[in-house]
């Protein structure tokens, strides 16, 4: 839950604190630019507040790993939810605007999930979880989108060590194998996720592994 709770609030910094020139910039996710992935933000705000205020019954049926649909193909940017979000993004046209709207609901999901009983259960997507799961499979959710936002912006700051630390760990788990002990936890979370290929002598180290990339989880 604590974990939560600074990788979220390290990602909406991060947003806060870009100029507007930025916005316009690319973004780590295929087709989108950073303004883009900041719309996309929003809306995972708003699916963590209706998911906390949405009671299950009966034992989980997933946890913070089995949470997420793993495929291996990387996104085009064609998917036609992802077309909406670029849409409503230029919508905003000021980028004050979206880093406003972000601010009010993403404070909102934050708070909520300080208050939520990680005991209690919740359901999303014909999924039952505990509410301390569901938060724990967005720590690799807000990791992951906060290296897609830096990923052209070189003076960003970078995600928490402990959230890196915690999303590779996820991702190994989903993998089934652990990644070079020698990669940084953003190479592994880049290359594991088909954010980047790997070079040919990272291919070597993967061994059978490298068969399996990319890891694409939605």
């Amino acid at each position: 839950m604590d974990l939560f709770s600074r990788s979220w609030a390290a990602l909406r910094t991060a947003v806060a604190e870009l100029p507007d020139e930025d916005f316009a910039r690319p973004s780590g996710c295929t087709g989108w630019l950073v303004r883009d992935l900041v719309c996309h933000l929003v809306i995972d705000a708003q699916d963590v507040l209706i998911t906390l205020v949405t009671p299950a019954t009966g034992e989980p049926t997933h946890n913070a790993v089995t949470y997420w649909n793993v495929t291996g193909t990387p996104p085009t940017g064609d998917d036609p939810l992802d077309a909406l979000t670029v849409r409503l993004a230029a919508a905003y046209e000021e980028p004050k605007l979206l880093q406003f709207h972000l601010d009010d609901v993403g404070s909102a999901a934050g708070r909520a999930a300080e208050l939520a009983d990680p005991e209690q259960r919740v359901g999303t997507q014909d999924m039952v979880l505990t509410a301390g799961d569901y938060l724990s499979a967005y720590v690799l959710e807000w990791t992951l989108h906060h290296l897609d936002l830096i990923a052209h912006l070189p003076d960003a700051p970078q995600p928490p060590a402990e959230s890196l630390a915690r999303s590779r760990a996820m991702l190994e788990e989903i993998a089934g194998a652990p990644f070079p002990a020698s990669w940084s936890d953003q190479d592994a979370l880049r290359v594991g996720t088909g954010r980047r290929p790997p070079t040919d002598a990272e291919r070597a180290r993967l061994g059978p592994l490298a068969a399996e990339l990319p890891f694409v989880i939605g």
